[in-house]
């Protein structure tokens, strides 16, 4: 037995969770016709067969057709959640592993115009400022009805075999009626606390009416809302404890604050550059103060924080969800003693930010979460050994290193600069985004233990990439920033890049033009106006920063907010010109018909990247396939089989942006699915 207080098992009542780490409830927007179907399956089994103790499913599992998912979340309203989630639970169950799943109705938050184009309902009639529909105040039959949907939707889950479930109270309509600011009801369901919590008491009556004593039943639930005239954290213990001495439940799981708007759920979930585990010493008061089995988690992103969460006494259950989407495998890693080998969640919050976004959740580096039904989190060793020639050791280049040492191949990797990084060493120079260098730093640290061979400051030309005579050549070279998009003035700006790297000093008073909307504009700009000067932010499009997405949104605008920044969308930099020592930028509208001027002494441009692409070009005759990418078998999971030059001495392929501009994920998934057949 281990001694390691993460490694313990943990007594919930009946239930024996075999160590003291779990995945929270949360909603990868996998379902499909709101059924957790194949994919939603393998996520969760590939984390359980690792060895994580719980897992739960679902983040907001609607429990009436008037809660719409506002992104593709369980429908336990329906009859047919039943099998999907049986043959869920018992896969991971084979595994060891005990599955809850929360529960919950949106009130407020969502929208009308989803789904069945119901009124959205709340004890208020107080909007939501993140999705904007004025509810429909609701009757007594209503509260009648829901708590009625509540209870149904508890018993499809125990038909369907799970251990037990939470319900949700934080920004949802439980804790609609318990905060003041969203409760304005006359009746027995406001005015008081007790009766603001008798709606949820009502509901956890009926599910343990309905579904027995043995069926796990706990709360997600912030204790303070840290908004004026909300409920603060004294009230937010009262009804801990008052949780706890119903009887009615057997754990708590506790967050703290709100998030009815993108700030403030980006303060309960913190994303990179924010502080780790800012909720944890509070958890830990709920704790002491109820005396109570208590899971937390909020941006515990490492081992180490999550053993103090234990061994310090300040949960029972640590919640560790985008570590988990980060490397499935981490409690496996625990318990073999090879914490060294997690792959590292980083913050960049690219999972969530496309959930609230309409897209499926995938992590910025681990290219495979999500898509386990097609690619692999555990590299297999090829059948022959071969010698793969990676030339750009940035994002795509790393991974397509680190995937092909997996698989046993000699590899021989060309670096232009002096070290490991490309595009991602750039943007970790600055602190916010300081945790980015850890998705090249565990790179790294894979080859090396892998024996890759890396050959910096070496700007690799043909000869050098056939001196190693491979059988496999990938070209991750990536691309320089494209500045040249005016119709005059091209010579006189900069680049963003320019500005992260130090290469150009920041003007006193800068217009930063936009029109590529990722981290490298906002990066700039906030650089610049941290020494004082004055930005404005220019962009075409209807808003600003569209790539960057609401959370990561967020830590840039409380920095730039205090500076002296502005932001203007829908214009489009046209020109630039001397005028005296300074530029004046002209700018013109794609809705016609007007121009307009800024005096300047700096333009900053990001408009992306350029494929560095020449070598490629140099090699692709010489290769068998030609350059050439099956498609189909690219984006099945299949074997890449194109044979054009018999003559070729190797195959060819290019990854990243040495394609195109994209992002870090792209750039990984590239290479992840790419080279894991080679």
């Amino acid at each position: 037995m281990s001694n390691d207080p993460l490694l313990q098992p943990y007594q919930l009542k009946h239930l024996t969770l075999r160590n003291r780490i779990m995945i929270t409830s949360h909603e990868p927007a996998y379902p499909e016709d709101g059924m957790p179907k194949d994919r939603y399956r393998a996520y969760h089994v590939e984390r359980a067969k690792a060895g994580v103790a719980l897992t739960m499913t679902a983040g907001s599992a609607s429990v009436s057709r008037d809660s719409p998912p506002v992104f593709n979340n369980i429908l336990a309203w329906k009859d047919e959640v039943v099998g999907w989630m049986k043959k869920l639970t018992d896969e991971c169950h084979d595994h060891g592993c005990a599955v809850m799943i929360q529960l919950t109705h949106l009130g407020r938050r969502t929208r009308w115009d989803k789904a069945d184009w119901l009124p959205v309902v709340s004890p208020s009639h107080e909007r939501e400022a993140a999705h904007r529909s004025f509810p429909k105040k609701m009757e007594d039959w209503d509260i009648r009805r829901i708590i009625g949907d509540y209870v149904d939707a508890a018993e499809r889950m125990k038909a369907a075999g799970l251990d037990g479930l939470e319900v949700q109270a934080y920004g949802h309509l439980m804790d609609q009626f318990w905060s003041p600011l969203t409760n304005d009801l006359d009746n027995e369901y406001g005015g008081s606390l007790d009766n603001r919590l008798r709606f949820t008491f009502d509901i956890l009556r009926g599910i343990r009416d309905r579904c027995g004593p043995d069926f796990l039943l706990g709360v997600r639930y912030t204790g303070d809302e840290c908004l004026p005239g909300g409920f603060d954290a004294q009230d937010g213990i009262a009804i801990s404890q008052k949780l706890k001495d119903s009887g009615l439940v057997d754990f708590l799981n506790v967050v703290r604050g709100h998030i009815d708007t993108d700030a403030g759920l980006t303060d309960v979930i913190p994303v990179q550059g924010m502080r780790n585990a800012p909720h944890l010493e509070f958890a830990g008061q709920i704790r002491r103060a109820t005396d109570f089995p208590t899971f937390h988690a909020a941006k515990i992103p490492d081992v180490p924080t999550a053993r103090h969460a234990i061994a310090a006494g300040l949960v029972d259950m640590v919640g560790m969800t985008r570590a988990h989407m980060a490397d499935p495998h981490l409690v496996r890693k625990v318990i073999e003693g090879r914490e060294d080998d997690i792959r590292p969640c980083v913050g960049a919050n690219y999972c969530l930010d496309r959930i609230y976004q309409g897209g499926l959740a995938f992590c910025l580096h681990n290219a495979a979460t999500g898509r386990e039904e097609t690619m692999p989190h555990t590299i297999p060793a090829a059948p022959a050994k071969k010698r793969v020639t990676i030339v750009g050791a940035g994002p795509a280049g790393m991974e397509a290193a680190r995937v092909a040492a997996e698989r046993g191949h000699a590899v021989t990797v060309f670096e232009a600069a002096d070290q490991p990084g490309g595009q991602i060493r750039l943007t970790a120079l600055q602190e916010r985004r300081r945790e980015m260098i850890s998705i090249i730093a565990w790179r790294q640290a894979m080859c090396e233990k892998k024996g890759v061979t890396f050959n910096f400051n070496t700007f690799a030309e043909a000869d050098d990439v056939l001196a190693t005579d491979p059988d496999e050549v990938i070209i991750a070279t990536g691309g320089l920033p494209h500045t040249e998009v005016l119709t005059e003035g091209n010579d006189l700006v900069v680049s963003a890049w320019d500005i992260l790297s130090g290469d150009v000093k920041p003007g006193q008073n800068v217009l930063v033009y936009d029109d590529a909307g990722d981290h490298a504009a906002l990066q700039a700009a906030d650089l610049i106006a941290a020494t004082g000067a004055r930005v404005e932010i220019v962009t075409p499009d209807r808003s600003f920063s569209p790539e960057v997405m609401a959370m990561n949104l967020v830590p840039y605008m409380r920095s730039l907010q205090k500076l002296d920044t502005t932001f203007t969308v829908t214009w489009r930099l046209q020109s630039v010109a001397r005028e005296g020592n300074q530029l004046r930028a002209t700018l013109s509208s794609d809705y016609g018909g007007v121009t307009r001027d800024r005096i300047v002494d700096q333009v900053v441009v990001n408009h992306g990247t350029r494929p560095l692409d020449e070598l490629y070009f140099d090699l692709k005759a010489l290769s068998s396939n030609g350059g050439e990418v099956d498609y189909e078998a690219l984006t099945t999971g299949g074997v890449q089989a194109v044979r054009k030059n018999p003559e070729g001495r190797f195959r060819l392929f290019r990854i990243g942006d040495a394609v195109a501009a994209r992002n870090t994920h792209a750039a990984i998934y590239d290479a992840l699915r790419l080279v894991k057949d080679i």
